[in-house]
């Protein structure tokens, strides 16, 4: 008796212990709900919060249903040479089919193996270009002789996990937008011509701009917003060309920092306003 009467002055003074241990005993180990119990649509809208390398590409190996959706066209388009059945949704045979069909903010994932032809592309959207194998390497965008450029950037764009050549001219030619270089390979005409080409080249400029700012007031913030021009590369091997970035507009190199391997130089660094 006397133990009964000190449960209830305990559960007198402390009801929310009450309140649990019923949750407790109502509560089964099969009731608790798995992320596989998810339909599509929700599990699909979470792997889109993913970033494209490595995380979403690495889901694709959970199982046949993620790879499904991890690959789905909902989530980014697909670049495969080697596909037959272009009736697949979001597949097509070279970039600038898929440069074209692709709405802002699409992940391009762009298939490894053999090499792919970039030449001039322009890209006036935001997009994600992302390599699909391993390694920068197997998957190689060549840019033709007498091309100013493999990638024309004129908007925010990503690319990672790419390779890209150029015999003359250059690799990426950045005209506006903040252009992210993530993990790529960059490489230029390495004989007597290299003083030619130029891995990365920027004609961002802002003179338009700052016309457009002294006539009209705004705040800092919205002018930092304007001027959203600049180039950002991360663990990128740059080879051949006169040298790793040229600039012609108002954007200057800034915070470099290289990397020296056995057999290459990795790179980071930004070209921004001083």
């Amino acid at each position: 008796m006397e133990i009964q009467e000190i449960s209830k002055l305990n559960n007198e003074k402390h009801p929310e212990r009450i309140v649990e241990s019923r949750m407790k005993k109502r509560m089964k180990p099969h009731s608790l709900t798995s992320i596989n119990n998810l339909d599509d649509g929700c599990l699909m809208h979470i792997l889109s919060f993913l970033s494209p390398i490595p995380d979403r590409y690495n889901t694709a190996l959970v199982c046949h249903r993620w790879r499904y959706l991890a690959c789905h066209p909902r989530l980014w388009l697909r670049v495969d040479r080697f596909v037959k059945d272009l009736s697949q949704p979001g597949v097509f045979h070279n970039i600038e089919s898929a440069v074209s069909a692709a709405r802002p903010g699409d992940t391009i994932l762009i298939g490894a193996g053999g090499n792919h032809r970039a030449s001039n592309i322009q890209i006036k959207k935001p997009l994600c270009l992302v390599g699909g194998g391993e390694i920068p390497d197997e998957t190689t965008l060549v840019c033709a002789r007498g091309s100013d450029s493999a990638l024309e950037l004129l908007s925010t764009c990503k690319l990672a996990n790419l390779t890209v050549k150029a015999e003359l001219g250059c690799c990426l030619l950045h005209r506006s937008g903040r252009v992210t270089i993530d993990g790529c390979v960059l490489q230029c005409e390495t004989n007597p011509l290299d003083h030619l080409s130029c891995p990365i080249v920027s004609t961002a400029g802002d003179e338009d701009i700052e016309d457009i700012l002294s006539h009209v007031e705004v705040k800092e913030t919205v002018a930092e917003k304007i001027r959203a021009n600049s180039v950002t590369v991360l663990q990128t091997r740059i080879e051949g060309g006169a040298k790793a970035v040229s600039t012609s507009g108002d954007l200057v190199l800034q915070r470099v920092r290289v990397m020296y391997s056995k057999a290459y130089l990795y790179f980071w660094f930004d070209v921004d306003y001083q």
